[in-house]
């Protein structure tokens, strides 16, 4: 029996064994209007024998009862075990993404669990068959995986996963791990709407309402998150972390992107802007933050308002421009590769190389 079992089974007896020592009474009443004489003398003490021969009798009568109540149902077996985490995958239907959690993210778990030595709150997992390399995997619990696996290969080896283990199909499993991600602040709008997305189709048949009905949630909301959940990663890489893109200013910018007409210049502009937030990464300055990367994206979209450009500068590093694309039409198009920008050859050819492919992509021929 798990060590955990056995303290919550030890805990129910404890339970038992207090109310019927309260309940009983020496004449076999509930106790009730038991009237004692001021001089009368005090019960003599039992002896150490008969006291020991009364608390093993009460003991077995609660083991007893404890386990009938188990049996029948009236209470619930919670088996939590002590696992290696390296045979416990995490469940791809989480939210959390998995490959963004980080020491920094995880910080305050680990030192938690260091300081109390171990981990206290079990996450919960199931089980599964056919995977020879794993024998659970994570439903809920997705941080303290990451935090308690970083342990054991960080000079706390005997460091073990504490998981309860339940039986859930995949939608009870959605929602399970739905309502936990709800009170996580680390999980972004942007994780939860993609999330969403793929569960619509995989738990509800592409049926909105049923999914808000199931969830508890507002149809409306849970519209504006599933239209969030479109944004391309190419739009998405344009912000300093996917954690970012947040529901409410992100929601306008989805919807401009369902204009045919205004897309291109956005997702050019997205471009763009993760060459700059990759230089200002390299050179270790801080990053653009999300209301201004949201505002030139927006500002992007004016750019064909009245037709495609004549001429489309494509800026190198620093933002100087590097490459200009001019006469963009049936005929062809010119390019200028500005003196100053910066760049080597190499990478002046492979900008020109993405801007051309964008055409193409938007469905203007080009011939050369």
């Amino acid at each position: 029996m798990a060590r955990k079992q056995s303290d919550y089974l030890a805990a129910l007896l404890a339970d038992e064994e207090a109310i019927e020592t309260k309940s009983a009474a020496p004449d076999g009443s509930d106790g009730a209007g038991e009237v004692v004489a001021e001089d009368a003398a005090p019960p003599p003490s039992p002896t150490p024998a008969a006291r020991n021969e009364r608390l093993r009798g009460t003991t077995l009568l609660g083991r007893e009862s404890a386990l009938a109540r188990v049996a029948s149902g009236e209470v619930r077996q919670v088996t939590q075990l002590l696992l290696d985490p390296a045979r416990v995958r995490v469940w791809k239907g989480n939210a959390r993404s998995y490959e963004h959690l980080s020491v920094d993210s995880c910080r305050e778990l680990i030192d938690s669990i260091i300081a109390e030595g171990g981990q206290k709150v079990p996450a919960v997992v199931r089980r599964i068959d056919g995977d020879p390399d794993h024998d659970y995997e994570v439903i809920a619990g997705t941080r303290r995986h990451w935090s308690i696996s970083w342990l054991r290969s960080h000079s706390y080896p005997e460091m073990q996963f504490v998981a309860q283990v339940a039986q859930l199909d995949d939608e009870a499993a959605f929602r399970l791990a739905d309502l936990e991600n709800r009170a996580r602040k680390d999980v972004s709008d942007l994780e939860r709407a993609r999330n969403y997305a793929q569960a619509l189709y995989d738990h509800y048949g592409a049926h909105l309402t049923r999914m808000a009905e199931r969830l508890n949630l507002s149809k409306g909301w849970l519209s504006k998150m599933l239209k969030v959940a479109s944004l391309p990663d190419a739009v998405v890489a344009a912000f300093a972390s996917p954690a970012d893109v947040q529901l409410k200013p992100a929601y306008p910018l989805a919807q401009a992107l369902d204009n045919r007409e205004l897309a291109p210049a956005i997702l050019r502009e997205a471009k763009t802007i993760a060459r700059l937030q990759d230089e200002r990464r390299k050179a270790g300055d801080p990053a653009l933050q999300a209301n201004e990367v949201i505002a030139r994206l927006m500002a992007a979209r004016t750019t064909r308002a009245d037709g495609p450009p004549s001429e489309i500068v494509i800026p190198g590093r620093g933002g100087r421009p590097a490459i200009t694309l001019r006469s963009i039409n049936r005929q062809g198009v010119t390019l200028r590769f500005h003196a100053g920008s910066g760049m080597h050859l190499d990478a002046l050819l492979e900008l020109a190389r993405e801007a051309l492919t964008e055409l193409e992509d938007e469905g203007r021929s080009i011939l050369l």
